[in-house]
């Protein structure tokens, strides 16, 4: 997949098949619309386009927003390659951009540049100034301008009944096998393995912590959760644990992973790990003594979890 980082780096060498939209979390509704895209090349007839921003608009035009994203840029282009996009455009989203009327997007960008054959667009996407064309206004300009445009329907859209804001909902809540079900794979996180206060270490349950350097990117609610993680081509299994470290007296937000049957130097590395469980709440324990003994029982129900989870993947 070929990566642009603005609209003017591109230069179209067929006609194109596009679609456009921020795609947070890539799910399943998204999936449906860019299936579509790539479907529609006609086996290189023409090249496969996404058009995506950033910042999320919202970011931009909401002086208080505080809108958390599911995906980082780098885990959005992952999964955008694996469904077999050949161009991925990620503009710049700015207050200039904004104002541009719909004509003007679609004349100077779509037509001009992009050299559009066909959109593939939902029933409901807005664009343009103040967001005041609609799908109808679209297909006015296709006429006009010459290009296709194909609308996902309602129904097909509704059958789904996915939205990346009812995902953002389950993963704040903590409901990690709600949110993977709409998503269609294991919600990741990704960061550098920095040197934290290494009290795991000293009650048997060493662990790496985790910096994620995007503030942006949604974290689930606190507690503990079972992971998986590639590291250097193993696939690693885990329980992380998000939040204060109360019986401890944390005052800083951590995440933390314990790997089980796994003793190599991570330090520094750059991890992508996907959350897989839920096993329970964050809790402040009377003393160490009781937060050992439960992580104990945590590690023997991770180990349950990983053994029902391999047997389901294999079946």
């Amino acid at each position: 997949m070929k990566i642009f980082h603005s609209i003017s780096e591109f230069v179209a060498t067929k006609k194109t098949i596009l679609t456009l939209g921020t795609f947070d979390g890539v799910h399943f509704g998204h999936k449906t619309i860019l299936n579509k895209v790539t479907q529609s090349t006609l086996n290189g007839a023409y090249e496969s386009v996404v058009l995506t921003f950033f910042p999320h608009p919202r970011m931009v035009l909401q002086e208080k927003s505080d809108i958390k994203l599911l995906n980082t840029i780098a885990e959005k282009i992952e999964l955008l390659e694996q469904l077999g996009i050949e161009n991925l455009v990620i503009h710049p989203f700015d207050t200039t951009f904004s104002k541009l009327t719909a004509e003007e997007f679609v004349r100077d960008i779509l037509v001009h540049r992009f050299n559009i054959q066909k959109i593939i667009i939902g029933y409901d996407h807005r664009f343009g100034r103040n967001r005041t064309a609609d799908i109808n206004d679209l297909i006015m300009y296709g006429k006009s301008y010459g290009f296709e445009v194909e609308q996902i329907t309602a129904q097909e859209i509704n059958a789904i009944s996915v939205s990346s804001t009812k995902i953002r909902n389950a993963i704040m809540e903590g409901e990690i096998t709600l949110a993977n079900t709409y998503l269609g794979y294991p919600y990741p996180i990704s960061g550098k393995v920095i040197r934290g206060k290494q009290l795991g270490r000293t009650i048997g349950f060493p662990t790496a912590n985790i910096d994620i350097a995007e503030d942006f990117k949604l974290i689930p609610k606190n507690g503990v959760y079972v992971v998986k993680s590639l590291i250097d081509n193993q696939t690693v299994y885990g329980m992380m644990n998000i939040g204060f470290n109360p019986t401890v007296g944390g005052e800083k937000q951590s995440i933390e992973v314990h790997f089980l049957d796994f003793d190599k130097d991570v330090y520094h590395q750059e991890l992508k790990i996907s959350i897989l469980h839920r096993l329970r709440w964050e809790h402040k324990f009377q003393n160490i003594d009781f937060l050992k003994a439960q992580l104990a029982q945590d590690e023997s129900n991770s180990r349950d979890f990983i053994a029902a989870y391999n047997l389901h993947s294999k079946s």
